[in-house]
């Protein structure tokens, strides 16, 4: 079945399983090297995994270099790909530069990958390969479609490292009391560690992101500290100050303050851009060489809706940070310098 002016699977291909999250299993697409027809016939449709010391006999298929692809699960909450897809290029893509994001583009899938897909997920799962949290969960044999996205791993790229933070809120909640201590993430992780040192459970320790779009370099210097996979605090540093990615976005979240108990209702369309882009992820993949290109891209940029009880999450986590005194940092264990707010760093925010 052909479709006109829509990218194809092609049926030879390969997958093989990288990672999963609640919504999506993702898959690197390869195409094995050196076989002939009748041998590639004899390989499964979908390979569950691949140990690195044999993805070097596999190659991605021609048109497909780059890409990783994503398949949708079958949850309550799923939306199509197909609506996925074309609210990000309505809402998302005139945000930023195309080299600054994560792409996606519709595939349509050969018949039986998907039921093949589950197979070997099934399979995973017996042989305790596959996380435990995210058994008894299996792709959506309804969606035709997966999703291409820009792969922002290191397999392809050689010689580079990859880091990931979450740039959420880069100003403050518009609706945070007067004279607030903590910024609304700083407030946000300080009700969450409470309730993990009840439960004996490790706390989470991260930046405040304010520091992160500070006028002041050694601000971004201490956040960098933080940073998911960052091997040199100094030179990611140097890439996060006054980078033109992170300014874009700031300026996007400074003008869609519909967020907090202000703005349109929770369901507006509006209200879930504005809460999209304070629930990205930021990916940085810097060469280990100097002179190399650094390459950042936002992903996790589907628009989140208000449907589901999601808007009414968002309201009362704003009334609870509000009521509780979360804000005023009266509750909190952490030293004084955690939040650009409560420490002499914030005078370098006065631009936010």
């Amino acid at each position: 079945m052909t479709h006109p002016n829509l990218l194809e699977l092609p049926v030879g291909a390969q997958l093989a399983y990288l990672a999963e999250g609640g919504a999506n299993v993702i898959y690197r697409i390869v195409s094995p090297a050196n076989l002939d027809a009748a041998q590639q016939e004899d390989l499964p449709l979908a390979v569950s995994s691949l140990p690195s010391s044999a993805m070097d006999a596999y190659d991605a298929p021609a048109g497909f270099k780059g890409k990783l692809l994503r398949l949708r699960k079958d949850t309550s909450s799923g939306i199509s790909y197909q609506e996925i897809a074309r609210n990000f290029d309505r809402c998302i893509r005139p945000l930023f530069k195309p080299g600054e994001l994560v792409d996606q583009e519709l595939v349509y899938l050969p018949k039986g990958l998907i039921q093949t897909c589950n197979e070997q997920l099934q399979a995973a799962e017996r042989n305790d390969q596959r996380p435990k949290r995210r058994r008894g969960v299996y792709l959506s044999v309804a969606e035709p479609f997966g999703l291409l996205i820009t792969d922002m791993t290191t397999f392809s790229s050689p010689g580079t490292t990859l880091s990931e933070l979450k740039p959420k809120w880069l100003l403050q909640s518009p609706s945070a009391p007067h004279n607030s201590r903590r910024c609304r993430t700083c407030a946000l992780r300080d009700m969450k560690n409470q309730k993990a040192r009840k439960k004996g459970m490790p706390e989470d320790q991260s930046f405040c992101p304010l520091d992160l779009v500070s006028d002041r370099f050694d601000n971004v210097l201490r956040a960098s500290e933080f940073v998911k996979g960052c091997k040199d605090q100094a030179r990611l540093a140097k890439v996060l100050y006054r980078n033109g990615t992170l300014q874009r976005l700031l300026t996007h979240q400074k003008a869609m303050q519909d967020v907090g108990h202000y703005g349109l209702p929770p369901t507006s369309r509006e209200k879930s851009l504005a809460m999209t882009l304070r629930d990205c992820t930021m990916f940085i993949r810097i060469p280990r060489d100097d002179s190399g290109r650094v390459e950042i891209r936002l992903g996790d940029l589907d628009l989140k809706t208000g449907a589901g009880g999601k808007a009414k999450y968002w309201l009362d986590m704003e009334n609870q940070l509000i009521g509780e005194g979360w804000y005023a940092g009266a509750k909190s264990n952490v030293c004084e310098s955690a939040c650009a707010l409560q420490s002499s760093r914030v005078h370098s925010q006065s631009s936010i």
